[in-house]
């Protein structure tokens, strides 16, 4: 039975099963994303690494502290930063993620010399301040307010912030197990990024399944197709539990609203390719659905929208 058990200013920690755990992020706080914790019985794993290094270091003495034992492994669902920003908190820890993760990671999170850091991240805070004077949007309102906090929060640990690298790869499938419990780590392809992995305690029919899954928000796509059929490759599987990027975690509902989002995003630029309507005028005609209108997102639905319409135009057109 899941139940609160502690709360930082970062995030609250719950325990899912017997010494299984979420921390889900406190929105605006500086963890951004939700991370988990579970023990291996001689040591413990940790799934992902928050935004901030504050954020990471916290984590991992809340880890420590309720389990009594050291951090060995830490998985890297996807290169973003607000799951990876974390990650020197754990520099003597096993840090583990797919090929293609990492090398996006080493490509695509850069950091600059400090004082320019500083002036390009205090220019995208205020490009936020602007946009948050001008719209009139109470739902991109709230996205653009938790976008202005969580970026505030990195740009204050930003003298603090080193970049480390996975050190351990893998492809597809990844059994780590221990004296306790085993864990699967899943890469079945890109769907929020080009490699998205989540962790599988099948056991205890838990999930950490990083981007791949959130609750109410426009999460950005990759790919679509690909998604799509990485989330119908879940429904296969035995779970019962999800902790998602984002959000609350819940149970199978979550994976269902999630492939209905997708599914409506894919039919729906189809549907419009095939009418011949230029992207202005999908977007422009599109009728939301009511159960997508509150979910956040700086952009809205028409970012995803935008995304896939071009996808299968490319394809429709080739």
């Amino acid at each position: 039975m899941e139940r609160l058990i502690n709360e930082t200013d970062f995030f609250k920690m719950y325990s899912l099963d017997n010494e299984v755990y979420a921390a889900i992020a406190k929105p605006g706080k500086g963890a951004w994303s939700n991370a988990g914790i579970v023990d291996l019985g001689e040591e413990i794993l940790i799934f992902d690494s928050f935004s901030t290094p504050s954020a990471g270091y916290e984590l991992r003495r809340q880890a420590e502290m309720i389990t009594g034992k050291k951090v060995k492994y830490l998985i890297n669902s996807h290169y973003h930063g607000d799951h990876v920003f974390g990650n020197q908190a754990f520099l003597d820890a096993t840090i583990i993620s797919t090929t293609i993760t990492k090398k996006d990671f080493k490509e695509k999170n850069k950091l600059q010399e400090l004082e320019i850091e500083r002036k390009e991240m205090e220019k995208y805070l205020k490009s936020l301040r602007g946009q948050l004077e001008s719209t009139h949007d109470e739902v991109i309102l709230s996205s653009l307010t938790n976008q202005y906090y969580e970026m505030s929060k990195v740009s204050e640990d930003l003298s603090n912030l080193r970049l480390v690298l996975p050190k351990v790869l893998f492809e597809e499938k990844l059994i780590i197990e221990g004296s306790k419990r085993k864990v699967e780590l899943h890469c079945f392809g890109g769907g929020h990024t080009a490699s998205d992995a989540f962790l599988y305690l099948p056991n205890e029919k838990i999930a950490f399944m990083g981007d791949l899954l959130t609750e109410n928000l426009h999460v950005p796509i990759h790919n679509p197709e690909d998604f799509y059929s990485i989330l119908e490759k879940v429904k296969e599987m035995n779970i019962n539990t999800f902790v998602p990027g984002h959000g609350n975690f819940g149970n199978k509902q979550l994976l269902e609203i999630m492939t209905g989002y997708l599914s409506y995003l894919i039919e729906t630029s189809k549907e419009a390719i095939e009418r011949n309507l230029t992207l202005d005028s999908f977007l422009s005609y599109t009728t939301i659905p009511v159960q997508y209108r509150n979910w956040k997102g700086i952009n809205g639905i028409k970012a995803n929208l935008t995304k896939v319409y071009n996808f299968y135009y490319l394809q429709y057109n080739e």
